[in-house]
């Protein structure tokens, strides 16, 4: 069963770095060749959608324990990921070709690209060590920058669109608050909700790197 779930961790893991990867240059190669940054979403959004679904089985593998990061933090950063990009870049065709739509997918690409090889080979016991310290390390820049020129400014770019269009009107009709006003609430608790899984991943870099400079020394 062990060895199972190792070759089912180590393929998962691999197809989402190839996916990402494929998301990536396709992003870069149509800006190269188009000169826009506009073109982001159509050059990979169905794929990212893609990726990003599956995602959630990063929420599943934590809740049996196949692997240690258990529910929350998965659920947040697939949570957070997936109400964006379902309730806003998929819905509201006027932001798709913003600049933050590129800025985003390119740190979420960059990111991933870095993330799912990192955890591939670790399910494997072969991950080197520059792999590890980039792993833990690239995210301090990449977060940030696909938080706040990134998810956080398209939010507040979609507000007007969401008003005007009265969006998800039907669900919303049962609460005391419109669509409108909980996106408006979001984008001042979303750093709050991100800030505690940014300081989780420097908890978990101050480890894993520790452990990885204290191999080496033996």
């Amino acid at each position: 069963m062990y060895l199972l779930s190792r070759l089912y961790l180590f393929t998962y893991n691999s197809l989402q770095a190839l996916g990402w990867a494929v998301s990536l240059f396709s992003i870069l190669s149509n800006i190269l060749s188009t000169k826009s940054i506009h073109v982001a979403y159509d050059s990979a959004g169905q794929l990212i959608w893609l990726l990003q679904t599956c995602s959630f089985l990063e929420v599943i593998h934590g809740a049996i324990g196949i692997v240690p990061s258990g529910v929350l933090f998965p659920f947040l950063q697939w949570g957070g990921r997936t109400l964006f990009f379902l309730s806003i870049v998929r819905t509201i065709d006027e932001v798709q070709e913003l600049p933050s739509v590129f800025i985003t997918f390119v740190a979420w690409s960059v990111s991933e690209v870095i993330r799912y090889p990192f955890y591939a080979l670790n399910s494997i016991g072969t991950c080197p060590s520059w792999i590890t310290y980039f792993r833990y390390t690239a995210f301090i820049v990449l977060y940030p920058i696909g938080l706040f020129p990134g998810e956080m400014w398209l939010m507040y770019e979609a507000l007007p669109y969401v008003k005007k269009k009265n969006l998800y009107a039907d669900f919303f009709d049962v609460l005391p608050f419109s669509y409108y006003n909980f996106l408006r609430v979001m984008l001042l608790c979303y750093p709050f909700l991100w800030l505690k899984l940014y300081l989780h991943l420097f908890k978990q870099r101050g480890s894993k790197l520790g452990k990885h400079h204290k191999k080496k020394k033996q």
